[in-house]
C-alpha cells in the first residue's frame, strides 16, 4: 500500500487538475474577501475579526471545493481505463482494489490540503488586517474546523467519485453532479434536522460551524458513514463485474 500511495502521489503531482483546484481555492478566498469589502452603513464585514475565516468555509463548500475534489478523485480512478494503462498494471499484477483505495486516500489527503490552503490564505489576511484581535484559541478552533471540513467533505462526496468511476461516463460529470449536490446544501441548511442529515451540511455540524446538539452530531456522523458505506459498495461492485 505504501508503494501504491507513493506512486499515486508522484502521478498526481503532474496533473493539471491539481493546479485547477489550487486556482479555484484562491479564487474562493478572493471572492469572499471582495464581498467583505461591501460597505453597510459605514461597517464592512471584513473589519470584524474572524469573519473572513468563518465565511470562507461555507461559501467555498457550497459553490466550489467539493466539485473540484470530486473531479480530481474521479479522474484519478478513471484515467487508468481511459489511457489504457490498466492493462499494463494487470500484467505486473497490481491489486486493483488496493490501487483504488490508494487513489481514494490520496484524494482525501488533497481534500484536506485544499481546505488548509484556504485556511492559510484567510488566516494571513486576518492577521494583516487585525492581528491584535486574533487569539490562539480562535485560530486553533478555525484550524480544527477547516481540517474537519476537508476530511468530511471527502466522505460526503465519496459516493459520487465511486459512482462516476462505476458509470465510466467521463470524470467531468462528477464536477456537475457534485456542484448540484453542494448547492442543494443551501436549502438543506434552513432546517435543523435536514442540515444534520444532508451530507454536505452535516460536515458543518461535525466541524463546529453550526451550533448543534449531541443528537444532531450523531445524525451527521451516521449520514457521512452511510456515504462511506455506499461508496464502498459501489467500488466493490465495480471490481466484481470487471
Amino acid at each position: 500500500m505504501r508503494t501504491l500511495l507513493w506512486a499515486e502521489h508522484q502521478k498526481i503531482r503532474r496533473l493539471s487538475f491539481v493546479w485547477i483546484a489550487i486556482f479555484a481555492t484562491v479564487m474562493v478566498a478572493v471572492i469572499v474577501f471582495l464581498s467583505g469589502l461591501t460597505d453597510n452603513d459605514g461597517i464592512r464585514d471584513i473589519d470584524t475579526a474572524g469573519w473572513y475565516m468563518a465565511v470562507a468555509q461555507p461559501l467555498g463548500t457550497f459553490f466550489v471545493l467539493p466539485a473540484v475534489i470530486a473531479l480530481l478523485g474521479s479522474y484519478m480512478i478513471c484515467r487508468e481505463e481511459q489511457e489504457h494503462t490498466i492493462e499494463s498494471l494487470r500484467l505486473i499484477p497490481v491489486n486493483e482494489a488496493k490501487l483504488t483505495l490508494a487513489k481514494m486516500i490520496i484524494t482525501l489527503i488533497y481534500s484536506i490540503l485544499f481546505y488548509l490552503l484556504l485556511f492559510a490564505i484567510t488566516l494571513l489576511t486576518e492577521a494583516g488586517l487585525h492581528f491584535s484581535d486574533l487569539s490562539i484559541g480562535m485560530v486553533m478552533n478555525f484550524l480544527k474546523a477547516y481540517i474537519l471540513d476537508g476530511l468530511c467533505i471527502f466522505l460526503a462526496i465519496s459516493p459520487i467519485i465511486a459512482l462516476v468511476s462505476y458509470m465510466k461516463k467521463g470524470y467531468w460529470i462528477a464536477l456537475v453532479i457534485t456542484e448540484f449536490y453542494s448547492f442543494i446544501g443551501l436549502f438543506a441548511s434552513t432546517s435543523n434536522t435536514l442540515k444534520a442529515l444532508y451530507p454536505i451540511t452535516a460536515v458543518f455540524t461535525i466541524s463546529g460551524y453550526y451550533e448543534a446538539s449531541a443528537s444532531q452530531v450523531i445524525l451527521s456522523c451516521i449520514s457521512l458513514l452511510f456515504c462511506v458505506g455506499f461508496s464502498a459498495v459501489i467500488l466493490a461492485s465495480m471490481k466484481k463485474y470487471k
